[in-house]
C-alpha cells in the first residue's frame, strides 16, 4: 500500500515515514502543502496523511482542493485538540483526525483502520483459499502455519488480497508497491509472484496473460 505523508517538521515526517516503511508501506513524502496537494492529484495513493499547520499551503486548503478531484482516504495530523478542530476536519472530508503527540503504533493502526473501512472490509483477518492474512500482526499464514515472508512481499499479497477477485494490471501493482525513491527494475514484480508461489503456492496467484493478476477468493 502507498502512503502519502505531508509535514513539514522534519524530524516528526521522518519517522513517521521510517515507521509506515518498517509496517511494510511504500511512502512517499512532502514538506510543504503546495507540494503534498501536487503529489495527492497526480499519483493514486491508498492513505494521505496530511498536517494542518503547514507553510506555504495549510491542511486545510489541501484537503479542500483534493476533495474537487478525489476521494482519496485522509488522516488529519495536528497541535489542535479542539472539539471544533476536530469537527472541521470532518465536514472538510477527513476520513480520521490524530492530534499531536500521538503514538506511532496509533498511527499505524488508524492509517491501516481508515484503509479497511474505504475498502469495504472491517476485518484486519482476512482468508483467501487456505491463505490468511492479519494486517494487525503483520502475518499470513498457509492453513496453520504461520509463513515468514519479506516486508515487500507481505505488501504484495496484501494488496492482492485486498483486491481479491479482481484482475490487477503490473501498473497498479508498481503504482502501490513502489514509493517515488524506488529504482526497482520491472522484473521485480515477477520476482515477488514467483516468491509467493514458491511459498503459498502456484495457484494463489494466477497470471492473466496480457492483463494481470489475479487472487481468487475459492
Amino acid at each position: 500500500m502507498r502512503v502519502l505523508v505531508v509535514e513539514d517538521q522534519d524530524d516528526l515526517r521522518e519517522v513517521v515515514v521510517e515507521t509506515l516503511r518498517e509496517e511494510s508501506f511504500a511512502v512517499d513524502e512532502s514538506a510543504d502543502g503546495e507540494e503534498g496537494l501536487y503529489k495527492a492529484l497526480n499519483w493514486d495513493y491508498d492513505i494521505v496523511v496530511l498536517d494542518v499547520m503547514m507553510p506555504v499551503m495549510d491542511g486545510w486548503e489541501v484537503l479542500e482542493k483534493l476533495r474537487r478531484e478525489k476521494q482519496t482516504p485522509v488522516l488529519m495530523l495536528t497541535a489542535l485538540d479542539q472539539v471544533r478542530d476536530k469537527v472541521k476536519g470532518l465536514n472538510h472530508g477527513a476520513d480520521d483526525y490524530l492530534a499531536k503527540p500521538f503514538d506511532l503504533t496509533e498511527l499505524v493502526a488508524r492509517v491501516r483502520a481508515v484503509m479497511r473501512r474505504k475498502g469495504g472490509d472491517h476485518r484486519p483477518e482476512v482468508t483467501v483459499g487456505n491463505v490468511t492474512i492479519n494486517t494487525t500482526a503483520k502475518t499470513l499464514r498457509l492453513g496453520d502455519k504461520k509463513v515468514e515472508v519479506t516486508a515487500r512481499e507481505f505488501a504484495m499479497a496484501e494488496l492482492m488480497i485486498k483486491h481479491r477477485d479482481e484482475v490487477v494490471t503490473r501498473d497498479f501493482l508498481y503504482d502501490h508497491l513502489f514509493d517515488e525513491n524506488d529504482e526497482s527494475m520491472s522484473n521485480m514484480l515477477d520476482v515477488y509472484v514467483y516468491k509467493l508461489r514458491q511459498k503459498f503456492g502456484k495457484d494463489f496467484i494466477k497470471t492473466r496473460r496480457g492483463q494481470g493478476y489475479i487472487v481468487k477468493s475459492i
